[in-house]
């Protein structure tokens, strides 16, 4: 007799729900900064012939400080998968005016990436002190010299200011994600928080994304924020609409 299929993993439907998620652009006034309000602060006041480079794990905050600090005229974005001719573009073209390119998962450029990269951080040092001058935003997994990179686009990283990112304290993602919940009028109970934390993963856009979703579904439902209507919101994954 064939056996019945048995229901899908529930962090199966937990991670397929986070990864379907809309995201909302970050912010730096979004960024949960716990024991890095130092990096925060650089990234915040990064200026025209400046450079910073950010490093630590996943979840530690990176790609949103990356993100919410290249926006605006003459600010980009890239990592390791965008296209090399774009970061090229970036560093040869020098008819097109630039304020901060940013550039995430170095660790993760190909050969043609990272000579790129360090052409632009030679336009970027040639340009210092002129009108051209140009802010400089790169992150990474690791400290400098410990990149899989060419020798001379290690140095190169180090150039100006380094900060390592610390992941978040358990208190600080609690906090963060309670602040969150006020926000929107709710109040999280400690069943339903620690159930967040132990079960999910440590990526903070990803946390906040899963408190405005189980609003929306609170609401949808009329019913109140318990553990089991989380529950039931995370078995629903597989139907919610997928964003474009």
């Amino acid at each position: 007799m064939p056996s019945t299929p048995s229901a899908p993993a529930q962090p199966q439907a937990q991670q397929l729900l986070l990864d379907i998620l809309p995201g909302t652009m970050p912010s730096l006034d979004g960024f949960v900064a716990g024991a890095n309000l130092a990096a925060l602060e650089a990234v915040r006041g990064l200026a025209p012939g400046r450079a910073v480079y950010l490093w630590g794990g996943v979840g530690s905050g990176r790609s949103h400080l990356l993100r919410a600090r290249a926006q605006g005229a003459g600010c980009h974005y890239l990592d390791a998968r965008s296209p090399a001719q774009r970061l090229h573009a970036l560093a040869t073209d020098e008819d097109q005016a630039l304020s901060l390119v940013a550039v995430d998962d170095v660790a993760d450029l190909n050969s043609a990436a990272q000579a790129a990269l360090f052409a632009l951080f030679n336009r970027w040092r040639t340009a210092a002190g002129t009108p051209g001058a140009f802010a400089l935003l790169t992150a990474g997994d690791r400290a400098p010299l410990a990149m899989p990179l060419r020798e001379d686009l290690r140095t190169r990283l180090g150039w100006d200011l380094v900060y390592r990112l610390e992941q978040l304290s358990d208190e600080d993602r609690a906090q963060a994600l309670r602040d969150r919940a006020r926000e929107r009028g709710l109040q999280l109970s400690d069943e339903v928080l620690h159930w967040i934390l132990t079960r999910c993963d440590r990526d903070m856009d990803r946390l906040t994304a899963l408190i405005d979703s189980l609003d929306q579904y609170s609401l949808a439902r009329h019913r109140p924020i318990t553990l089991p209507l989380l529950k039931d919101l995370l078995a629903d994954a597989p139907a919610l609409p997928r964003t474009p």
